[in-house]
Formats: C-alpha cells, structure tokens, sequence
C-alpha cells in the first residue's frame, strides 16, 4: 500500500528508519492520547504517548538483537510481553464507583491498543499503524455520539436513590409502577457509618409515555428521598 516507504523496511536497522518509526509512534500514540486527555480521563495525551513509544522502541529492541547481533531469538517476544505486561496499567484507569459503576474501560483498552499501534510502528507495519489509528479515532469521536443515542433512547436503565427513612421504599416502588415503568431488579445497600441513609438501586423497563428522565424527576419530589440518580 505504501511502497514509497519500502526502504524504511529493509533488514538493516538505520537511522533514518529508526527516527521514522520512532516519531511515527509518538505522533499516533499523541493523536489517539488527545481525545482522552479532552475528557478529563487518567491516562491522557502524555500516557498514550509513552505506550506507544516504548512499545516501537520494544520492537526495535528486538530487530536489532536478531539483525544486527546476530543473536538467535523470537523477535516478537518481547512484544508479547507488551500486550500481556500493559494489562496492568489499563487496569489502574478502570474504577469502581461507590454505586457500583465501573468506568475507565474506554481508556484501557485505548491505552492497550496503542501499545499495539506502537508495537506495529517498530515493526515498519506502516499502513496497520496508519489505518488503525484513523479507525480507533473514529470508534472513539463518532461512535462515542452513536452510544449517547442509543443510550438516550433505550428504554431500560438503572436508577440510583438515596433515601432517609425506610418506609419511603414502598413509596418509590410504587410511584415507578403507577408511571407504567417495570421494575427488572433491585439492590438495596443499608445505611453504614455516620450517613444514616439508605440507597436503592432500580433496573426498570419504562413505558413508552414515560421516559426515564421524567420519572426520575417524580421521584425526586418524594419527601424523604435525598438524590436520584441514573447509572
């Protein structure tokens, strides 16, 4: 696809093609690492830059200790241990909410996949490097849209509400099947340490006539309900 780059593909490892790969790396590690770094996520523009730098220069390692050393090894065995050894930083940006929500695993699979556009970089895989990151960036702005509004418009969810007292339960109960909401499961958490209230969570099936958004706005009028709040 780019034979104009085929020289940067040879067996010997010079510097030109070393820069190339290199830069190539920080410049796709860079571009995949802004859209995080807009939203405010952990591991932004700077942490997806030195995954997919190190991952290249991992690569590199390996080429030039089979092609230039001479010495006899697997030159995809150190990559390997990249894609298993970057599992343990994806997990560091995944959280778990205090209502149970987890969070962060757009980031770390955006940080695990750049370490493999960062492995691709080294080997001179230039047009995987190129197509991949065009495609993670479009999964990422456009598709991140598409979600919202298949989100927005589903008519399951999952209600969070804190509560004061305990006979508000039955009121809340109620007051989501009168709006013709059909309540799937819930999990009720006690009340623990000096909060002395209690907090509920809905999975609910809303009717057509009403929206998740409307009901909970119903709710909330309730006295004794302190927040509502969609998972």
């Amino acid at each position: 696809m780019l034979e104009a780059l085929n020289f940067l593909r040879g067996e010997n490892l010079d510097t030109l093609s070393i820069i190339v790969r290199l830069v190539l790396a920080v410049v796709c590690g860079g571009i995949i690492g802004i859209e995080r770094e807009r939203k405010r996520r952990p591991a932004g523009f700077r942490t997806h830059i030195l995954i997919c730098l190190g991952a290249a220069i991992t690569t590199l390692t390996s080429q030039y200790i089979l092609l230039e050393l001479g010495q006899p090894t697997d030159p995809m065995r150190l990559g390997a241990q990249v894609i298993a050894g970057i599992g343990f930083i994806g997990a560091g940006a995944i959280i778990v909410t205090r209502h149970r929500q987890v969070k962060g695993l757009t980031t770390a699979a955006g940080l695990w996949v750049t370490a493999i556009v960062g492995l691709c970089c080294g080997a001179g895989f230039f047009e995987g490097v190129i197509l991949t990151t065009v495609i993670i960036l479009v999964a990422e702005l456009l598709f991140s849209r598409l979600e919202y509004f298949i989100v927005s418009h589903a008519r399951t969810s999952n209600i969070f509400v804190e509560y004061t007292q305990n006979d508000i339960l039955g009121r809340i109960i109620e007051t989501i099947k009168q709006s013709g909401a059909y309540i799937i499961e819930l999990e009720i958490s006690k009340s623990s340490g000096h909060n002395k209230n209690s907090t509920v969570t809905f999975s609910i099936k809303t009717s057509r006539k009403t929206s998740c958004r409307t009901l909970m706005t119903v709710i909330s009028k309730i006295d004794g309900v302190v927040s509502v709040e969609e998972l």
